[in-house]
């Protein structure tokens, strides 16, 4: 990232957690990208690394107290709330979190929090079991319908000894999203503003007479919330939708299709756009030839049905040598082997991205309001945590739109 041509700036607020260290390094990116840093410094952030290291790696004043801003007439919390281009919370601890969500103000880092009329960017770090508390994921819920742009947590070892979600995200995993927000894409309102995405949901149904069809148990629920997110961030959406009992996303425009082959044509038919998401779950096989009337039990036994291959729609759209999408993501729902499947999806539809679901019966994925979705790129994978459908699609399309931004040199 090269220095901006109008210096930027952030706001960093530092919470209290051993994930702070990480804080100095994103820092250092910063001002080597040229962007000014201030920093918040929490009482409990204060245990973990000092007032000293950050000014040094900052090279501006650190505020700590909110009664004790000596330019108090030059730099009070309001000013300081409002002088930076984004302000950026890492840590981000449940506590933080929880005060924001509520829009408590009883310290320094609170009262910018609720003052400011900046974006604001978090990077939560906590103990897995405090990460997946229903509280946790209430305030979650409500910073993202404030607007508020997530990045992480992660997978991984902590500091307690446990392993799971809460990591805070990498430094440079921050940096990139600081980036796409500093330079105007960040996931908010209109994020997504000039850009085009298609995104198909659903089952099929394949007819096997004029009463029997064969089809699947997905609900449509995931897809319909990856287009209302979608809208939200300002997209122009067709969705492409198999027979569900779902209410069409406002603001977006819907197709609805039977069978597989219908759903392929209007895709096609939608394109081009800069981003393909195939969240549908299209039947592998239909028959050959339905039955024009309805078959009927006899003396013979059950009728021998004759199957063969539909359309491989995201094969389709990723072959595609003209108005190829910019970014096209397959979902791969699996029983077993999640990742050694989805990979070999991956590497087999020449897609970029594939979206990873254990559909197993204990699972409840198909059906349920809840998805842990595995990202599968060729890079590696990353696993989310646990989601109401709708936080897993604002999550989506939040990870999307940064990805996009980079695929586009932003």
């Amino acid at each position: 990232m090269a220095a901006p041509q109008n210096p930027r700036s952030i706001l960093l607020i530092v919470g209290g957690g051993i994930a702070a260290y990480k804080s100095l390094e994103l820092i250092r990116l910063l001002r080597g990208a040229g962007v000014g840093v201030r920093t918040v410094l929490t009482k409990a952030g204060g245990q973990f690394v000092t007032a000293l290291s950050l000014a040094s790696l900052s090279g501006e004043k650190v505020y700590e107290d909110l009664f004790s801003l000596t330019d108090e007439t030059e730099m009070g919390h309001i000013q300081l709330s409002r002088s930076a281009d984004l302000v950026v919370i890492a840590p981000a601890t449940a506590d933080l979190l929880a005060k924001a969500a509520h829009g408590l103000a009883n310290d320094l880092a609170s009262t910018l929090l609720l003052a400011s009329d900046k974006p604001v960017l978090a990077a939560p770090a906590m103990n897995w079991r405090m990460w997946e508390h229903p509280a946790t994921r209430r305030n979650c819920a409500q910073l993202r319908a404030d607007g508020v742009i997530f990045v992480g947590p992660n997978e991984g070892e902590m500091a307690c000894g446990e392993s799971g979600f809460g990591r805070m995200a990498e430094p440079e995993e921050i940096f990139a999203a600081i980036r796409t927000v500093l330079d105007g894409r960040a996931v908010t309102k209109g994020a997504l503003t000039g850009k085009k995405l298609v995104v198909t949901a659903g089952p099929t149904h394949e007819p096997i007479d004029p009463v029997r069809y064969i089809a699947n148990r997905s609900s449509g629920k995931q897809g319909y919330a990856i287009a209302r997110a979608a809208v939200a961030a300002g997209a122009d959406v067709t969705l492409v939708s198999g027979p569900v009992d779902l209410s069409p996303p406002a603001g977006g425009r819907v197709i609805q299709v039977e069978t597989a082959r219908e759903m392929a044509a209007a895709v096609d038919a939608a394109l081009p756009c800069d981003i393909f998401i195939a969240a549908a779950a299209v039947a592998d096989w239909r028959v050959a030839s339905d039955h024009g009337e309805k078959i009927k039990k006899g003396s013979k036994g059950p009728p021998e049905l004759k199957l063969v291959e539909n359309p491989d729609i995201l094969a389709g759209v990723s072959g595609r040598r003209e108005a190829r999408p910019t970014l096209i993501v397959g979902f791969a729902a699996e029983t077993e082997k999640l990742i050694e499947y989805a990979r070999k999806k991956l590497a087999r539809k020449g897609c970029d991205l594939i979206v990873a679901n254990d559909v197993s019966p204990e699972a409840g994925v198909m059906g349920g309001d809840e998805n842990t979705m595995v990202i599968v790129t060729p890079e590696g994978e990353t696993r989310w945590p646990k989601l109401g459908k709708d936080d897993a699609a604002q999550r989506l399309i939040e990870y999307l739109a940064l990805r996009l931004a980079q695929r586009e040199g932003v």
